[in-house]
């Protein structure tokens, strides 16, 4: 299902979004949507990102967890 939006955008975005589209053979509204979508997809990235970071600070790894799978990792020809 598509929905129709009105936006309101500065004169000298939208010229370069039609420039860009036109470089890349599609439209106006296809480069919007696939700009839309990858905003979107970073934010969520950023904040999965935050909450990891959220969680190892409230939760530090301890010293002697760091280090226990260390014997089984294989390196190669050592």
């Amino acid at each position: 299902m598509m929905t129709t939006v009105q936006m309101t955008l500065e004169d000298d975005l939208v010229k370069s979004v039609d420039q860009a589209a036109k470089k890349l053979h599609t439209t106006r509204s296809a480069f919007t949507r696939l700009a839309l979508k990858e905003a979107l997809r970073n934010l969520k990235t950023k904040q999965l990102e935050d909450q990891h970071r959220q969680g190892y600070q409230a939760y530090p790894v301890k010293r002697e967890e760091a280090g226990v799978w260390e014997k089984e990792q294989a390196w190669g020809d050592e």
